[in-house]
């Protein structure tokens, strides 16, 4: 028994990412799709196998020579695509006088293929194509007894019920005498050739088998976590569902990209962050934020722990740790002593977070660099205030060089006066999450080597919170008492560090909300924008420098958003 796997085509509809890797090398459960078809037809009693390659032809080759598979496994490179057809008449040399497998490089399956091919040696008929009920595909009618009438649903009729090819099939040698040489032909136009003569195409239909193609990027994700998750809850609970008995529902996303899930069975949960195919080599946000969750896991400190990735599909499953935000339970949190006691837990566990997380932190996993550094204010900060906010969102015309001498000044003082640890880069109480009275911190893979300042004012200064003024303050000096606990301050510094840091956080905070709300269209982040300019116009009188420049333009910028929101309160 012989085989030919295809694996010549384009993948168009998986672009861009198969512009830099073919299909069949698309993992599945983190092993090269193509090794596991391989594996299966070995299984079933191959003795030798052929990969047609054309696309990244170079990449399936270097790919097949680096395996140490049990039987020949050669690659055939197509100058010219043949279609299917052509690719199975293109390798006629390379068969033998017995019935050979013909099987796409794009679909994944539990099928039995020895039993396909046992059924087809069982009949007389020259071709056996396998069949599934797959409401997305369902295009070719099969009879009662098991023969295809037709591949065309406009000809199909006769009441006839539908079913999808699978892309495994099985073919007797002659059926090469019905394919053209040296042209380019797709085998369905030469199996309804076929029918169209009076020759019968026998379908192979199994009770029930799991079949899925990676033809799409939803498809392909969709196999992953097919074959992923039951795997995951044997991990995280002890037992392993089925995959029918596993729900997914989508959950309200944030400012990112990034798609979220709830997993459930009967008994358990689990959360699913979707990152999106990654298809490059370079760090990427999934990297840094699992190995940022699991080295701040490992620490003790309180995050959901990350029970399992799929770097390429950008899967991950993690801990359910519920729905409460910190932003919920202060929405319900009247009393300001009660406020307090909420914060300081969260301060203490912040700091914690901060000394203790820089014990053995690599700074090498944190995205868009190791360290919160000067030029990440100037750029990601500074300048995106500038772009986003006052130009992008308010329609003012201002340079970044109006404000750099300012901004450059701004930067010394943040580094200079910054007690440095493990930075969260984003600890606001959206960020933050109450389970069973305990405070978790999720959305880390901003995390780097910072001032521990930083993360103190995206918390205390948070518009999505507005703390009062005096809160803010009675906060900050908690603060400064737990921190002595751990390191040796100078209380004017680290307090000239924190206002610092305290401005380069909002102007950052408003540059996030104006792209949100104009270039990402989410207006949600919109109407925490008077509260994030209230807190600048505090941030910047409270300044040890002062800064003239950016002082006037955001005078300038608060009139005009009082004018935005008094217009729309008006209407």
């Amino acid at each position: 028994m012989r085989a030919l796997i295809l694996a010549a085509g384009y993948g168009n509809r998986l672009r861009p990412f198969t512009e830099t890797l073919p299909k069949p090398l698309f993992p599945i459960d983190k092993e090269a799709n193509l090794n596991r078809i391989v594996t299966r037809l070995t299984a079933a009693g191959c003795t030798g196998i052929i990969i047609n390659t054309h696309h990244l032809h170079e990449k399936i080759a270097s790919f097949v020579q680096a395996q140490s598979y049990p039987i020949p496994v050669v690659t055939r490179y197509e100058p010219a695509i043949r279609g299917t057809g052509g690719a199975i008449r293109n390798v006629a040399d390379f068969l033998d006088r017995a019935p050979f497998f013909v099987i796409n490089s794009d679909i994944v399956t539990d099928l039995d293929l020895r039993r396909v091919y046992d059924y087809h040696c069982g009949h007389q008929y020259p071709v056996t194509l396998v069949m599934h009920d797959d409401a997305v595909f369902n295009s070719v009618a099969v009879d009662a007894s098991h023969f295809i009438r037709s591949f065309s649903p406009q000809k199909s009729g006769q009441g006839l019920p539908l079913l999808t090819f699978t892309g495994i099939q099985v073919l007797d040698r002659r059926v090469l005498e019905f394919i053209p040489q040296d042209q380019t032909v797709s085998s369905i136009h030469v199996y309804q050739s076929m029918l169209d003569q009076g020759e019968p195409v026998k379908a192979y239909v199994p009770d029930a088998f799991y079949w899925q193609d990676i033809g799409t990027p939803q498809r392909y994700q969709s196999v992953v976590f097919e074959q992923s998750a039951p795997e995951v809850f044997l991990n995280a609970f002890g037992y392993r569902p089925d995959i029918s008995e596993i729900r997914r529902e989508q959950l309200k996303g944030d400012g990112s990209d990034r798609k979220w899930y709830r997993i459930t069975t009967e008994k358990d949960s689990l959360i699913l962050a979707d990152h999106g195919i990654q298809a490059q080599q370079s760090l990427a946000e999934i990297d840094s934020f699992v190995a940022i969750g699991r080295h701040l896991f490992k620490k003790g400190i309180p995050v959901p722990q990350i029970f399992f990735h799929d770097r390429f599909s950008g899967l991950v499953f993690l801990e359910d740790l519920g729905d409460c935000l910190l932003y919920h339970r202060m929405a319900g949190e009247k009393p300001e002593d009660q406020a307090a006691a909420t914060y300081q837990d969260v301060i203490k566990q912040l700091i914690r977070m901060s000394i203790s997380g820089a014990e053995g932190f690599d700074p090498a996993v944190a995205y868009q660099g190791p360290a919160y550094d000067r030029d990440l204010i100037l750029d990601k900060e500074c300048r995106y205030f500038v772009d986003a906010f006052l130009n992008g969102y308010l329609g003012l015309d201002h340079t970044y060089t109006d404000f750099s001498d300012e901004f450059s000044r701004l930067a010394d003082l943040a580094l200079e006066n910054g007690v440095f640890g493990f930075m969260h880069r984003d600890l606001q109480s959206r960020n933050i999450m109450v389970k069973e009275n305990r405070i978790y911190f999720i959305d880390f893979q901003g995390g780097r080597i910072g001032p521990v300042q930083y993360d103190l004012a995206a918390l205390l200064s948070d518009p999505y919170a507005a703390l009062s003024d005096a809160l803010q303050d009675r906060l900050l000096g908690f603060a400064v008492q737990e921190l002595k606990n751990y390191r040796e301050i100078e209380g004017q510094s680290f307090l000239n560090g924190y206002a610092a840091c305290r401005l380069c956080r909002i102007l950052q905070t408003l540059g996030a909300f104006g792209f949100l709300t104009r270039v990402k269209q989410k207006p949600f982040f919109n109407r925490f924008i008077p509260v994030a300019v209230r807190h600048l116009k505090h941030a910047l009188a409270g300044m040890p420098e002062t800064l003239p420049a950016l002082s006037r333009s955001v005078e300038e910028a608060a009139e005009r958003v009082h004018r935005i929101f008094s217009t729309r309160l008006d209407v």
